[in-house]
């Protein structure tokens, strides 16, 4: 095994400095010239460290200010998620199904305890959703922004935000997947039917009706990459 590089050991050794401060998003970090001070390292060394934390969200570097802990956000994951499937994808191998079948394994594990005591008003907002599907629907295609929205909604009671992030990350790849190979749509009044049958099993506080709801959501597009289309 390679030895890490420089530039790899002041990563880690940054992460564990965030860590050990207790450090959060927007916190300022020690200048470039106090980090090299500290780790004992050259100028080019630090910056090649931070320009990497810099591209997966661990730090921020605002020139003229400073450098700050990042937002920490997973979109280079998703990012990362949607450039293996579409390639994956364009090699004639099941990048997307596979994508679509990893999302697919999380929310039907999961809307199960969303039904165990969801919010009058979360359920109101799934029900406005599913009503401004049916308007889109009407102009003859669904929004993929609608959609998304719903289905961040619909695990909001969980109160966990990590798992809103991870499925986000998992929504935004396979979106962007789809966009760029054209996938096909759903008929739109089928996705109304659907999203308004999730909605009915989880306020009826029925588990399994609710899997089987969603599980049901995902046949359309899973029949059609298992197709190959």
């Amino acid at each position: 095994m390679a030895r890490p590089t420089m530039a790899q050991d002041i990563e880690r050794r940054l992460k564990e400095l965030i860590l050990d401060r207790r450090l959060g998003p927007g916190d300022p970090l020690p200048t470039e010239g106090e980090l090299m001070e500290l780790f004992g390292a050259g100028r080019v060394s630090v910056r090649e460290a931070l320009k990497s934390l810099q591209a997966v969200n661990v730090v921020e570097i605002r020139h003229g200010f400073g450098t700050f802990v990042g937002s920490l956000s997973l979109s280079p994951f998703a990012e990362g998620l949607a450039f293996r499937a579409a390639v994956r994808h364009r090699q004639g191998e099941p990048g997307l199904l596979e994508l679509m079948k990893v999302r697919e394994a999380l929310e039907a594990g999961l809307v199960g305890a969303v039904t165990a005591g969801i919010p009058d008003e979360d359920l109101a907002v799934l029900r406005a959703l599913v009503a401004t599907m049916e308007t889109e629907a009407r102009d003859g295609r669904v929004a993929r922004a609608t959609d998304r929205a719903f289905h961040l909604a619909l695990y909001a009671s969980l109160d966990n935000h990590l798992l809103s992030e991870v499925l986000d990350a998992f929504w935004a790849a396979m979106d962007r997947v789809r966009e760029d190979l054209d996938d096909g749509h759903q008929d739109p009044g089928t996705t109304c039917a659907q999203h308004h049958e999730i909605v009915e099993a989880v306020a009826a506080a029925d588990g399994e009706r609710a899997v089987r709801a969603m599980r049901t959501h995902f046949d359309g597009i899973r029949t059609r990459l298992d197709e190959g289309v």
